[in-house]
């Protein structure tokens, strides 16, 4: 299982910070935490978060395995 970790306002959204899912790939991994939480899905889809997996930023898709560590990123501010 991918141990999957929310930052900042998307686990607060979440209402958690880690927890393990099943998924071979990133789609898969989004599918399943907007199934389990609608709000989550929508502010995972959301303009500027960013996904690492493995603590390398990924864009686009990626296949994971039950080692994998995926993070979810909250879009950065700041100045």
């Amino acid at each position: 299982m991918a141990q999957v970790l929310l930052f900042g306002r998307l686990a607060d959204i979440a209402g958690w910070r880690a927890r393990a899912f099943e998924a071979t790939d990133l789609s898969q991994l989004r599918a399943a935490l907007a199934g389990s939480d609608p709000l989550l899905g929508e502010a995972l889809a959301g303009p500027g978060v960013q996904v690492a997996v493995d603590k390398a930023i990924v864009r686009g898709e990626a296949t994971l395995s039950a080692a994998s560590e995926v993070a979810f990123l909250p879009p950065m501010s700041g100045g």
